[in-house]
């Protein structure tokens, strides 16, 4: 149950809460260029009147501060690598002290950190995120965290602060271009509150349901994403053996219908974060009950495939070295 803002912090008792941001322009088939009615386009120029923080300053959420940046919207930025946050503040960032204090005043919190327990260390306790917002704020949890995490976060919300979960696909490049896929889960109305902040960053935002569904999404994301890469990977290491070159089939294979991201840009892929995303994977499917021999396999193949790996085999060399 959500606690009474007045019991939790003295000092949001004196603050009113923020008005819902309203809209203008509203284009429904791009909905990343959606804009405030005091706002511009990013394209136009400055953006008035809204703060948002980010929290973690990663490979994720140093770009999306950026953009943020670039549009006119004021940033206030937490993180423990003070050398980030330089990075930060360089752009025009704000510097908090605590996650908290980041969160203070902010119309949207936008939390960027690997794991479930940093979400829950960042959001939660007397310095957490939740301490610091006010009545009108949105917590996005853009990391890649288990539905109950989320849920988790949003019993603890104070009154008026709205909780979505806003999983990210798209990965760095995708960051860095502010051209993010998000896909949210949580109430539809503070998502609509939120979305013209979403715009200097996202290409789309896909609203899928209740809280926890984008997290959803996104395990169904990185199942695809993951199998994608283990089966691209072992197709061209088949037609390698038999005597084909890699270079000129995935030229071919490029022109058919097996045409993809993944094939047209393995060699840009960092191949982090499968352990977890395919972990989140299982117990996903052990609390549905469904069996899943694609995911399982995937998990068991990536473990032996690296960025060296794959970058050998796009030469023309072995996938796997004996």
């Amino acid at each position: 149950m959500a606690r009474d803002r007045n019991t939790r912090c003295p000092a949001a008792r004196a603050r009113t809460a923020r008005p819902a941001l309203s809209r203008r322009n509203e284009q429904p088939s791009h909905i990343g260029q959606m804009v405030l009615h005091f706002y511009h386009t990013r394209s136009g120029g400055e953006v008035m009147g809204a703060t948002v923080a980010v929290i973690g300053l990663g490979a994720m959420g140093l770009p999306v501060a950026r953009h943020l940046l670039a549009a006119g919207v004021r940033v206030t930025v937490r993180d423990l690598d003070p050398a980030a946050v330089r990075a930060a503040v360089a752009h025009g960032a704000h510097s908090a002290a605590s996650d908290a204090e980041a969160a203070e005043n902010a119309d949207a919190v936008a939390v960027f950190v690997p794991t479930d327990a940093d979400v829950l260390a960042v959001c939660l306790g007397s310095s957490g995120v939740l301490a610091g917002a006010g009545a009108g704020t949105a917590v996005l949890l853009c990391s890649s965290v288990r539905p109950e995490t989320c849920r988790q976060v949003a019993a603890d919300a104070p009154a008026g602060v709205d909780v979505l979960d806003a999983a990210l696909t798209g990965g760095v490049r995708g960051a860095e271009a502010g051209e993010i896929n998000l896909l949210v889960g949580g109430d539809p109305a503070a998502l609509e509150r939120v979305r013209p902040l979403l715009a200097p960053w996202t290409a789309a935002v896909h609203h899928l349901g209740p809280l926890g569904s984008g997290q959803v999404g996104k395990t169904a994301n990185n199942l695809v994403h993951w199998a994608q890469i283990c089966a691209v990977t072992e197709a061209l290491e088949l037609a390698r053996r038999a005597g084909v070159d890699v270079r000129a089939l995935r030229r071919a294979l490029m022109d058919g219908p097996t045409d993809s991201r993944t094939l047209r840009e393995l060699e840009q892929m960092r191949l982090t974060w499968h352990a977890k995303d395919l972990a989140n994977t299982a117990t996903l499917a052990a609390e549905v009950g469904l069996e899943i021999p694609v995911a399982e396999t995937a998990r068991r193949v990536m473990t032996g495939i690296g960025v060296e790996d794959v970058a050998r085999l796009l030469g023309n060399g072995p996938l796997y070295q004996s």
